[in-house]
């Protein structure tokens, strides 16, 4: 009783034991209200060690309800169930969601974007909605350059995000996109060209990330993925891809892909918090391309952090790809980039609360990794809009870079573990993340894993 398919399996139960105690018109009652109470207090005492609610959306359960229909109570119930109505049916089933995105989700597309757009520099930000994402959109917008695509699982909190930042009016629009869900990904770059008509996309920020450490199993995408690379890696991986030929058409496009220290193990982050990333010899996605879904991409069993960073390490490999593959022939920079620790984000909700009050104090005060939201937006902002940073194929860093633990300067502030403050600079990545050979592989293994054809791959012509 550890899952919230095992809570909502118990409410079933309890919903069945009532309506037997109706049944017999009290014969029984007494009984069977009894263990009514019993399994209701099971019920509640279990909560308290499952995910919470919000969690349990985000998480899909990898059997089925086979469980639930073998049991004796279900069997003897549906014996009594000629006369109920159809709410039975559905009381049966789990309350967990089938699939992140349906096809009836797709957005009516938006049109005459051309005329919103104007002269400014057309940029897509995926998870544009809160923290380091909101935070880039409001500065790049508020600049009076850049029109900004806010592309957001859910449309109606990336709205009410941007109102709540004073997003300029007619500066930015916000469009949906389900990472989890490669059918969401082709539908936003569809909606996406509907809107800006023959504007090119000047530049492309993948920021959107999952960070599930907490979960003793994994959840998984629409497409069965793992849930942490399913969106940070292979959505990314698509969305980039049917992008590239709109993009090499834009004078001084950029794509950045958001990396981090703990994909490095070159870093404190990376390299000294247990787990390490470790691609293995990608059995798991090997395993995924035969229709198997796998927990892990070195097919190990599944670990929450690790599988995090692991899709870090893919994320930085595929902006090398990238580079290798396309930067000469189209002008386009990759690059990717570090905030520094942006210890309050939203990203370890997942967390548990006393890790998320103490977590911030203690990179501020004892590592000097922390970086504040609206510093992390403005770092993301440079990487995209400062002349300085128009070399391919750099992995961006501030204030060291985190590969040490901060040291204080004579004004007090901590230096050299990536936090607030210093200047950009151009960071070094482990060798693990420059295995071109491994980059190479897993570039193959995505291509294939997220079903892009031979029409859809960018054959870019040499200027």
């Amino acid at each position: 009783p550890s899952s919230p398919r095992h809570i909502s399996l118990l409410e079933t139960q309890i919903t069945l034991f009532i309506r037997k105690g109706q049944h017999h018109q009290g014969q029984q009652s007494p009984t069977i209200m009894f263990r009514v109470l019993l399994v209701a207090t099971a019920l509640y005492a279990v909560q308290g060690f499952v995910p919470t609610a919000r969690q349990a959306t985000f998480t899909r359960s990898s059997t089925t309800d086979a469980s639930a229909i073998e049991s004796p109570l279900f069997q003897r119930e549906k014996q009594q169930q000629n006369s109920y109505t159809a709410l039975d049916a559905v009381l049966t089933r789990t309350e967990l969601p089938e699939k992140l995105y349906f096809k009836k989700e797709k957005e009516v597309p938006k049109v005459l974007g051309g005329l919103q757009i104007g002269l400014r520099k057309l940029t897509v930000i995926t998870g544009a909605s809160s923290g380091l994402g909101l935070n880039c959109a409001a500065t790049l917008a508020k600049t009076g350059r850049y029109f900004v695509v806010m592309a957001c699982r859910d449309v109606e909190k990336g709205k009410a995000a941007a109102k709540k930042m004073d997003l300029p009016d007619g500066s930015y629009v916000v469009m949906k996109l389900e990472l989890g869900s490669l059918q969401s990904v082709r539908d936003f770059v569809a909606n996406l060209k509907a809107f800006k008509s023959a504007r090119p996309l000047t530049h492309l920020i993948c920021n959107a990330a999952v960070y599930k450490p907490t979960e003793p199993k994994p959840a998984w995408t629409d497409d069965g993925f793992e849930m942490s690379m399913g969106v940070n890696h292979f959505g990314h991986f698509l969305l980039v891809n049917l992008l590239l030929d709109d993009m090499a058409k834009a004078k001084g496009a950029r794509c950045c892909i958001v990396g981090s220290i703990t994909g490095n193990s070159n870093t404190v982050g990376g390299g000294l918090v247990y787990p390490r990333a470790d691609l293995g010899n990608l059995q798991g996605l090997k395993k995924n391309l035969c229709k198997k879904p796998t927990e892990m991409i070195d097919g190990k069993g599944f670990f929450g952090a690790k599988a995090y960073k692991d899709s870090k390490v893919c994320n930085m490999m595929t902006v090398s790809e990238l580079h290798r593959r396309y930067h000469d022939k189209t002008g386009i920079t990759f690059s990717s980039m570090y905030p520094g620790c942006i210890a309050e984000t939203a990203l370890f909700r997942e967390k548990r609360s006393w890790f998320r009050k103490g977590f911030p104090w203690f990179m501020k005060y004892v590592t000097g990794g922390y970086v504040g939201e609206q510093e992390a937006g403005e770092r993301l902002a440079q990487v995209i809009d400062d002349p300085n940073c128009s070399k391919s194929n750099v992995y961006w860093s501030w204030n060291g870079g985190a590969q040490t633990v901060g040291r204080w300067d004579k004004s007090g502030k901590p230096k050299g573990a990536g936090g607030s403050g210093g200047e950009i600079f151009e960071n070094t990545q482990s060798d693990a993340v420059q295995d071109m050979k491994t980059a190479q592989e897993v570039w193959d293994l995505s291509v294939d894993a997220v079903g892009l054809s031979s029409k859809e791959i960018f054959k870019p012509v040499a200027p």
